[in-house]
């Protein structure tokens, strides 16, 4: 059944991209319980094994109904585009108790006998201290599983941003969500979702954040009740490259024309990034990796947008053309 979001004149200047290290921390709890999920993430599910089975994610696990309602403010949309775990997570402890009783016992009623179980009578019976159990949780999950991996999940969450920002600029809004998933459908300001269960919902002005997800792979999801902002989370594009990152060969004659270091980070930036994701692709020090990338921009081979808290850096025309050529030759 499609989910429906209405747009009106005030929604198009409010839509926005974001990314979230809260959300992607779920949706890995969420994927290790779903098994059609696991095709797409062998590698990785497979090295965290051991890490995963140490943890017990029982009580996020009985949240997250097959059909039905996850709470929402236990993973609340960012809202920056590019907050941080301790930012988002501060939000979570910070949630006001009534609310998430309210919230949590719809989700508990999503699985049967959960409302009734021991848990989740002492957490509606103790909203304040199920919101510290599931945020200790949560953050137990990020440090263990997530946080290690993040800058390389950062840096293809922040690719697939710049990507799209682009095709936004290209095609606007009504050509650019169909693209994002063939799930999305737009209509005369409609966008028509092919999601779990039936929603509808007018956005009164308060705009779309979209997201995409790693870990959310390969659904589509249109998320969030009132009064949360309406958020749209997709498949980020590239995850396939997310399991080995080996560095792209640098060509001789780049390397002769450049020096080693600057042509490698001009061969590293298929896709945009930060000095940060670069410094963890190529296994170098940041320090070192910023230098080459201010080199580069003031030769006119690189530009640096700021997008949140981080600078992205990407190929211009010329630096494109350059490492093509090389890579040629």
């Amino acid at each position: 059944m499609p989910s429906r979001l209405h747009f009106g004149e005030a929604d198009f200047l409010k839509c926005r991209f974001a990314l979230s290290p809260l959300w992607e921390t779920q949706e890995l709890v969420r994927t290790l319980k779903r098994p059609e999920r696991h095709g797409y993430h062998v590698r990785r599910l497979r090295r965290i094994r051991g890490a995963a089975a140490a943890l017990d994610l029982t009580p996020l696990w009985l949240l997250m109904p097959r059909r039905g309602h996850s709470p929402d403010w236990l993973c609340p949309p960012p809202g920056q585009p590019a907050a941080t775990f301790e930012e988002e997570i501060a939000a979570v402890r910070a949630a006001d108790p009534d609310a998430a009783r309210a919230d949590t016992a719809r989700s508990l009623a999503d699985t049967p006998g959960a409302l009734d179980s021991p848990r989740g009578r002492v957490w509606l019976a103790d909203p304040v201290r199920m919101i510290e159990e599931l945020s200790g949780l949560l953050e137990e999950v990020w440090h263990t599983l997530v946080e290690p991996d993040w800058p390389g999940l950062r840096a293809l969450l922040e690719a697939d941003i710049a990507f799209h920002s682009r095709r936004l600029a290209e095609l606007g809004l009504g050509g650019l969500l169909p693209e994002i998933s063939s799930r999305c459908g737009w209509h005369a300001g409609t966008l028509t979702v092919e999601w779990r269960g039936e929603h509808e919902r007018h956005l009164g002005g308060q705009g779309l954040v979209l997201m995409p997800s790693v870990f959310g792979w390969p659904d589509v999801m249109c998320s969030y009740e009132p009064p949360w902002q309406p958020t749209l989370v997709y498949p980020a594009r590239g995850i396939g490259g997310l399991a080995a990152e080996p560095a792209a060969r640098v060509p001789d004659a780049l390397v002769r024309l450049l020096g080693r270091g600057r042509a490698a980070v001009l061969t590293a930036l298929d896709d945009p990034a930060t000095t940060s994701a670069l410094a963890h692709r190529l296994g170098l020090a940041p320090s070192s990796v910023s230098a080459q990338l201010t080199t580069l921009r003031d030769a006119g081979l690189l530009v640096s947008r700021r997008y949140g808290h981080q600078v992205l850096y990407e190929r211009t025309p010329l630096g494109i053309a350059l490492a093509a050529v090389h890579d040629q030759g």
